[in-house]
């Protein structure tokens, strides 16, 4: 069954990616005839800078994935294996795939500016504000889930901290060796990898115990350092080394899945339609798998995110337009396979690898079990202990890929926001546009939501308001396909778009009703309550803004195009 699985996806996503990607990148977008890139035409050596493809294809998917496309699979399994994989599916080829490939080709065309910039263009101001209010509450939401994640695998494994400490020394040192030496991509890669291992082996050797507050403060610290730092000194190179991990691991996970042939016999293929799944630690909910699945299942099928890390750091990067049907639209696949590997992996040996306890066990256990006992099993050469440590390595460093980018996406919102200041109040524009003050204000909100709550309880909010971004992006672009593009082609973005917007829409209008009530069941859980409220106003401002964005939507795609 997992032979059939993987064959299945790798299928579904190859024949997408050269059939229907081929037609949105010559039909649609006619990127082949596009103009030179903003990477070339505005570099900077800063935020503009133009990148092998290779190179960029790893940066952009270690930004992109983070732990969403193993966290939300792997809680998702309370529903059954197969209701999951169907979502993650659909939602990759019918909605991420687009959704990234066009947010990231929609910034090219705007000089590598935002997707909060292209939505004033096309739906005017307050269009643009709401916007860029969205993308910074998700933005807080995003430091907040993942940086818990981050904390708690550190807290959780002594060694995971320190190969992670070494992997960024690694990275500083090959970014050195691609880009201000002789030596160039080939032989910087290779001294990559071989610090790679380096890292792995000081990691296993040097374990460290720490309180999770402390992993908290240093991953307050490295975020800011990481947001503001020239992109090619440690961001750059480092998504870049971590997309090694990712091959590797996809690598290993794949074969793994194509030659054990084993059931799916851990969970059944579906359990419930309203499992429990939403809410505090101790006091989970039962949640409808309609509309409730996208607060759950959120970067393996689609991402409001992506969007970002699209315009925000690839599109400034991409050095010809034509590569963005690797970059964009291949990495939003590759997400989806791995989306796949965490459901089978739980779903063939979660049993062998937890026994009774594994839907008792955190969804990120479920998976590191899991995944480490269906390689080992499978490969031999690769013994469960090490693989327990890779795979954890592996989800908190894609965790703080997200992080890091997430905090630099948030620092060019807050610094967009305050350009109206710059001629009404210059000592405030020029206070909040300055890039430690952005950075450190975005960190702080984060780390602190982090701190007063767990991934658990964060998710959900998280997912949501990531969703709800998706929908209005893939709305966003759906009016520029018609006005700038060609509106015979408005309807493949159109119908999912309004789909998932409804399907979010209802979901968090639930949450709002029936999950943010249970922060406050127990009065002495004094942190709970706090979160309870911060999440609470922020999921209804999301709505608020929500209903001001469709609104926006629906005045200005009345409008006529101005090509056909």
């Amino acid at each position: 069954m997992t032979t059939l699985i993987a064959l299945l996806a790798l299928a579904i996503y190859l024949i997408f990616y050269f059939a229907y990607g081929r037609v949105i990148r010559d039909k649609l977008l006619k990127s082949k005839e596009a103009p030179e890139a903003p990477s070339k035409r505005l570099q900077d050596g800063v935020d503009y800078v133009p990148t092998n493809k290779y190179v960029l294809f790893g940066h952009h998917f270690a930004s992109i994935a983070g732990a969403g496309p193993i966290t939300g699979p792997a809680m998702a399994v309370a529903w059954g294996w197969l209701p999951g994989l169907l979502w993650i599916w659909l939602g990759n080829i019918l909605l991420g795939a687009i959704h990234d490939y066009l947010a990231l080709t929609a910034s090219v065309r705007y000089d590598g500016r935002s997707v909060q910039f292209v939505a004033q263009d096309l739906m005017g101001k307050k269009a643009g504000t709401t916007f860029g209010w969205f993308t910074l509450f998700l933005c807080v939401l995003v430091v907040a889930a993942f940086g818990d994640i981050v904390a708690g695998q550190f807290a959780a494994d002594g060694r995971v901290f320190f190969s992670f400490v070494f992997f960024c020394v690694a990275a500083v040192i090959a970014g050195f060796a691609m880009y201000r030496s002789k030596l160039g991509l080939g032989w910087g890669s290779l001294i990559g990898l071989v610090l790679i291992i380096l890292a792995f082996w000081f990691g296993d050797m040097l374990p460290v115990k720490m309180s999770k507050e402390i992993y908290f403060l240093i991953i307050f610290v490295y975020i800011v350092l990481a947001s503001t730092l020239p992109v090619n000194l440690l961001l750059q190179p480092r998504d870049y080394l971590s997309s090694f991990f990712l091959y590797f691991g996809l690598l290993v996970g794949g074969i793994s899945a194509l030659i054990s042939a084993k059931p799916l016999d851990s969970i059944p293929a579906f359990t419930t339609f309203s499992a429990k799944l939403i809410g505090p630690a101790g006091a989970l909910q039962p949640s409808p798998f309609w509309p409730t699945v996208p607060l759950i299942i959120a970067c393996g099928a689609l991402s409001g995110f992506h969007s970002l890390v699209a315009s925000g750091t690839s599109a400034k990067q991409l050095k010809e337009e034509k590569d963005g049907l690797f970059v964009g639209y291949g990495a939003m696949l590759v997400e989806g396979f791995l989306a796949t590997l965490v459901i089978i992996s739980i779903a063939s040996f979660g049993a062998a690898a937890l026994g009774d306890k594994l839907m008792a066990t955190p969804a990120l256990g479920r998976f590191v079990n899991s995944f480490a006992m269906m390689v080992s099993t499978n490969l031999p050469f690769l013994p469960m202990s090490f693989m327990t440590l890779f795979t954890a390595v592996w989800v908190s460093t894609f965790a703080l890929t997200t992080l890091d980018t997430t905090n630099r996406l948030g620092r060019y919102i807050v610094q967009e926001m305050a350009e109206p200041l710059k001629e009404k109040n210059p000592s405030s524009y020029k206070f909040f546009s300055n890039k430690w003050v952005a950075s450190i204000l975005i960190a702080f909100l984060g780390i602190f939501l982090a701190w007063s709550g767990g991934y658990s309880t964060m998710w959900p909010a998280f997912s949501g308001a990531n969703q709800l971004l998706a929908s209005v992006v893939m709305l966003t672009m759906a009016i520029w396909v018609k006005k700038k593009l060609n509106p015979k082609y408005v309807m493949s973005v159109l119908i999912p778009a309004a789909f998932l917007w409804i399907t979010v829409t209802v979901a968090l209008i639930w949450y709002e009703i029936v999950i943010v009530p249970v922060f406050f069941a127990d009065a002495s859980k004094t942190m709970n309550i706090v979160t309870g409220i911060i999440v609470g106003i922020i999921n209804l401002f999301m709505l608020i803004l929500n209903f001001i964005m469709i609104n926006s939507f629906l005045k200005n795609y009345k409008l006529k195009p101005e090509t056909a």
